[in-house]
């Protein structure tokens, strides 16, 4: 009977993953990409932001009440300003929300608290997320669910604002691990009281998961950010202006579907954006590699250069060159290379070389022509 429900739990897990369906209309939204020396300080001050240009900035105007509490934004009661970023080579995303709200309501523990909610599924795997919505009815609302299924393949994190004698956030599902650092981290910036008016500043970063499981983090699989790559996120303002309210005065959400929450397909389309023109330069030669084949120590390069380029010369390290721009590359003998990528284009040259980082062994195919 067991393993009957955990196979249930997987397959349903497989099922919500096959829903690539991200039926959200709207723009594509944009994520900032920082040069790898502006990256932000985790310290509750704006000013590492001023870099991000102004077409980045989501603001309330995007957000609907969809509890109809609220006919339009009003930035009198709430206004939220949100940009995100992300550093190339660093599987992170970067948030700055500064939000003013003419009553801040943060003096309780639990959920009755003014929250800034994000969903991020970056591998864009949709379907449902939490043990509420399982694909699987007999399994829905059930602790093999909650601790199999819910927040493991996208996260929802809730994040008190500010959060005052409690953690800064709650990552909804069975891995709270993913809001600690080496994978989260945040600050806060304010000046009022509970019951105040005022503006609160928030600055964190999250790491995207493909799988984050209960078991921990030693299984867990990072979702590789790249530049030009879609990913699904999403978020609403949770504004709660009574301490002795049942209800909060308002869901703001940045989806038109309230239960984003917990259906990954109903999330909003970020990109991962290149620099900015004004942070690269005219041209810059960088590259990367992939060992297709050890045995025959075939190698595939790929240029990844910025700038207008005319011409490539790789030199392998071993004799041979190539005007390919991605070639790929069959070395004779095992061996560590130094490869140098060399580029030429009307705003000048540039190259890239890296020691020792392709490297080919002895394979089978070494093997069978000494046996024969």
């Amino acid at each position: 009977m067991k393993n009957s429900r955990i196979l249930a739990i997987i397959t349903g897990f497989i099922f919500s993953c096959s829903l690539i369906s991200f039926s959200q209309s709207g723009n594509v939204l944009k994520i900032f990409q920082f040069p790898a020396d502006r990256i932000p300080r985790i310290d509750g001050n704006s000013d590492d932001w001023d870099i991000v240009p102004a077409g980045y900035e989501i603001g309330s105007y995007l957000l609907r009440d969809d509890e109809k509490k609220h006919s339009a934004p009003d930035p009198a009661n709430l206004d939220v300003k949100v940009k995100v970023g992300w550093v190339k080579g660093m599987n992170k995303l970067y948030f700055l929300y500064e939000a003013y709200d003419n009553y801040w309501d943060f003096s309780k523990v639990g959920l009755h608290h003014d929250i800034f909610e994000i969903v991020v599924d970056a591998d864009q795997s949709g379907g449902p997320l939490i043990e509420q919505f399982h694909p699987n009815p007999d399994l829905n609302n059930t602790w093999e669910a909650y601790f199999n299924f819910h927040g493991v393949h996208a996260q929802n994190y809730h994040i008190f604002t500010p959060a005052e004698g409690e953690d800064w956030c709650l990552a909804w599902g069975s891995q709270p691990w993913i809001k600690e650092l080496p994978y989260a981290n945040a600050a806060y910036k304010y000046d009022f009281r509970p019951g105040e008016s005022g503006k609160l500043v928030l600055e964190f970063w999250i790491t995207p998961f493909d799988y984050a499981g209960p078991e921990g983090p030693v299984r867990a699989v990072e979702s590789v950010l790249e530049e030009g790559r879609d990913i699904g996120l999403c978020w609403a303002v949770i504004d709660f202006d009574d301490v002795n309210a049942r209800s909060n005065n308002g869901f703001w959400n940045l989806s038109e579907h309230h239960t984003m929450y917990g259906n990954a397909s109903q999330l909003r389309t970020f990109r991962l954006m290149p620099l900015e023109q004004q942070f690269r330069k005219k041209i810059d030669a960088q590259w990367s590699f992939r060992i297709i084949d050890m045995d025959r120590r075939m190698v595939a390069f790929r240029d990844q250069s910025a700038g207008q380029i005319n011409s490539w010369k790789w030199d392998f390290g071993d004799g041979t060159t190539s005007s390919d721009q991605h070639p790929v590359h069959t070395y004779t003998k095992p061996g560590r290379y130094i490869v140098i990528l060399y580029i030429e284009g009307p705003d000048g040259k540039s190259r890239m070389g890296k020691m020792w980082d392709v490297a080919v062994r002895s394979g089978r195919l070494d093997r069978d022509v000494k046996s024969n």
